[in-house]
């Protein structure tokens, strides 16, 4: 079989990639061809996202990539819930908002005045979060309705990046479902929510399936960068989506954590659960590849040890992950825990402090060294997998043998093999790069070289070996895990 070769672009919250994925038939290697920083910019006190240096970033790559000859395709990720509005021109009315940006306090409530928050959550099968694409829309609606007079078009970020490359305006599925305004049984946006915030249904253009080719790129930019007319794929454009792709099980029934910045937690359904149990546990259905409803918990990730090393490079210490990892291994267990999603780890800036904070107002003893606070937002983060777990389980009625993580968290061992002992089931790591896997995958479905998601799971299964960690010390972690539900997350502040 002829080599396929696609462009997977990659936009984590901090950094963005060009990918060169080449599938012999067999498995698919990836190689990274252009690296980037992807670094918010703050302006007269708004956080926006750089996309036009962004996009200046995608062709670098798009250039380098002429080395390796032609490209068949090309397919975008980011993150979701954000968006760029366009006027009646196709312009750019202003740099997209950052999800981080205080614009949505209290749009929430805002919101649950508009439309009930159990019609709300019935009618789109979201979890709520004020980051939503729903809430900032009700903030400019309040804060600046002559922006949203001028738009002509909303388009989500990957959505975006695809019309910059293709000229095409279409929503993908996947991306639209973390909008708060989308159907989650159908292809197509939520017509009574968009109606009862008083958002202009006009700027919401066609909501299209994960996979569609949407056209070649442009003319102009085939031209200016001298590359052959690629198609421009809308894969799954929110990046959880792609990396649920690419988990290799063997099982229908697995649950899954996509573990970066943020940590998904959750399973693959055939349907949506929308019901007054989900509802009370504010557990989200999103849509994937082949229509497939992800069943999950957004939870704060890596984001606490990446905003943490942030701050200790601002005091003038600079440590590797590895180094701050080992650190942790040498602390002492159980010293201390917190909510990972509680509302003031959230915003930017002293994590550490934060933390220490948390620690004395919930009565523990406070983290001193970056060892104990590292090793502090592991056992965290594993004993919150754990409860997640218990209310997938809650909702599903199904039992789980094995978590599959994926993503860059699985570089952490420490991580890893802590999710198993609290958990007391193995923890199968990687691929790493499962988001890159799943993009490229699902641009070879659409081009016809892999058939389904079943076989496209067999092919990144081949392609990269995954890790194995299986649970110990199950019963301090137990005990832990008693501790860690009834006075961290039952707390009253």
């Amino acid at each position: 079989m002829e080599e396929t070769r696609v462009l997977a672009i990659d936009f984590g919250a901090s950094s963005g990639r060009v990918m060169l994925g080449t599938y012999d038939g067999n498995k698919i290697t990836a190689k990274e061809i252009h690296r980037f920083s992807n670094d918010p910019v703050i302006v007269n006190g708004t956080m926006y996202w750089d996309v036009l240096r962004l996009f200046y970033e995608v062709k670098q790559g798009m250039i380098k990539a002429k080395a390796y000859g032609n490209i068949d395709s090309v397919g975008v990720d980011t993150w979701g819930v954000d968006f760029g509005l366009l006027d009646e021109a196709g312009y750019l009315l202003e740099n997209p908002v950052h999800y981080r940006d205080s614009r949505t306090e209290g749009m929430l409530e805002k919101g649950f005045e508009l439309m009930p928050r159990e019609e709300f959550y019935q009618a789109t099968g979201n979890q709520f979060m004020e980051i939503n694409t729903a809430f900032q829309l009700l903030s400019l609606k309040e804060q600046r309705p002559e922006l949203l007079s001028r738009a002509d078009c909303l388009l989500l970020t990957p959505d975006l990046f695809n019309y910059f490359l293709s000229g095409v305006k279409k929503s993908e599925r996947s991306i639209v479902s973390t909008t708060q305004m989308s159907n989650p049984y159908e292809i197509g946006w939520a017509k009574e929510v968009v109606s009862k915030l008083g958002i202009p249904g006009k700027i919401l253009t066609e909501v299209v399936p994960t996979g569609t080719v949407l056209g070649p790129i442009l003319p102009e930019i085939q031209e200016e960068l001298g590359v052959n007319p690629m198609d421009v794929i809308a894969i799954a454009g929110h990046d959880t989506q792609c990396a649920l792709t690419a988990v290799p099980s063997k099982e229908d029934d697995f649950i899954f954590v996509s573990c970066g910045t943020w940590s998904l937690f959750g399973t693959e359904l055939d349907t949506p659960i929308v019901n007054k149990k989900s509802e009370e546990l504010n557990v989200t259905n999103e849509t994937g590849t082949e229509g497939k409803t992800s069943f999950l918990k957004n939870i704060i990730g890596l984001w606490l040890i990446q905003e943490s090393r942030r701050q200790w490079i601002r005091e003038g210490e600079e440590f590797s992950f590895s180094e701050l990892e080992k650190m942790a291994e040498e602390a002492e267990s159980f010293r201390c825990f917190i909510d990972p999603d509680a509302p003031e780890f959230v915003p930017a800036g002293n994590v550490p402090e934060r933390i220490r904070e948390y620690c004395r107002k919930t009565g523990q003893k406070v983290p001193e060294t970056k060892g104990q606070i590292v090793r502090c937002i592991n056992e965290s983060l594993a004993l919150k997998y754990r409860y997640s777990l218990e209310e997938i389980k809650t909702c599903t009625g199904k039992e789980y043998h094995a978590i599959h993580m994926v993503g860059g968290g699985t570089q952490s061992r420490l991580l890893c093999q802590f999710t198993a002992y609290a958990n007391g089931i193995p923890v199968i790591a990687g691929p790493v790069e499962a988001t890159v896997y799943g993009n490229i995958a699902i641009q070879l479905m659409a081009k016809g070289k892999i058939a389904d998601l079943k076989e496209a799971r067999k092919v990144v299964s081949a392609s990269e070996e995954p890790v194995t960690y299986m649970p110990e010390n199950t019963g301090e972690w137990d005990k832990a895990y008693e501790f860690y539900k009834n006075n961290i997350l039952k707390r009253v502040d």
